[in-house]
């Protein structure tokens, strides 16, 4: 807390962190926002287990939970740094999860990004107050500005789920054919729409237009081949009321002879 208050405008630092590039930086402040500071927010978490049937396709509710929640503590800590150094915004922001070697069933979730603000005022936060996420790349929030539009938040979806194993009979029948298995068709198109649905999900909370930057992960973690975490993850965002003007600073070139 004390290294964020002195980051603060005025603070007694002086300076901002950053983890944007040379490009990135210099097209965020092109976009109108002043970069404050690195903020990130941690959370590990011990990721229980679930029993499965060896031959069902099912969502393993307790993991899936266990996925979520432990993300969503780290994204609130990330903003609750943004907060204290008066941001509107975090851009660039990643998501990472790092399982410890001093516990198989520990992870570590980390969120990381750099708080932006505004130069000109504007209705940048969300609608609950927060700061704006986005996990968009310093030149994609460029061009999003630059079209009109604003984002709102990051938003998730994730659906941790078994898919059954094939009875010995079918392993058998199906070799040296080529043969569509449906029961995986089946086990992973459902799981990538559970993760898909929550992900939109989250983003009619906060009222947006739309999502870009979808990516839809297959995330096996330590569960073996037959349990996997399908995450989708974007950016809501909405659009600029057409009143409302962008701050660009004026680039001064030297005279020449």
């Amino acid at each position: 807390m004390r290294r964020l208050t002195e980051m603060r405008p005025g603070g007694k630092a002086g300076l901002f962190t950053s983890d944007l590039s040379v490009n990135e930086f210099l097209l965020v402040r092109e976009a109108g926002f002043r970069p404050l500071g690195l903020v990130l927010g941690s959370s590990i978490y011990h990721v229980g287990f679930q029993w499965r049937q060896w031959t069902k396709n099912q969502e393993l509710d307790r993991l899936s939970q266990a996925m979520y929640h432990a993300r969503e503590l780290a994204m609130s800590r990330m903003e609750t740094e943004a907060d204290v150094l008066g941001a509107d915004g975090i851009v660039a922001v990643r998501l990472e999860i790092e399982f410890k070697e001093f516990g198989t069933d520990l992870a570590e979730f980390i969120a990381v990004g750099t708080a932006v603000k505004a130069e000109e005022p504007g209705e940048w936060r969300t609608n609950a107050g927060k700061p704006f996420t986005s996990d968009l790349s310093g030149q994609d929030f460029w061009t999003l500005v630059q079209a009109g539009y604003a984002p709102l938040g990051m938003v998730m979806g994730t659906c941790v789920y078994h898919i059954a194993h094939q009875r010995f009979r079918q392993v058998v029948g199906n070799f040296g054919k080529n043969v569509e298995i449906p029961q995986y068709t089946e086990a992973l198109y459902d799981a990538r729409e559970l993760a898909m649905s929550r992900m939109q999900a989250e983003a009619e909370q906060l009222e947006a237009e739309g999502i870009v930057g979808v990516q839809l992960l297959s995330l096996p973690h330590q569960w073996g081949g037959q349990t996997t975490e399908f995450f989708a993850i974007g950016t809501a965002v909405k659009p600029l009321r057409a009143d409302h003007h962008i701050a660009k600073p004026q680039l001064v070139l030297p005279l020449t002879d």
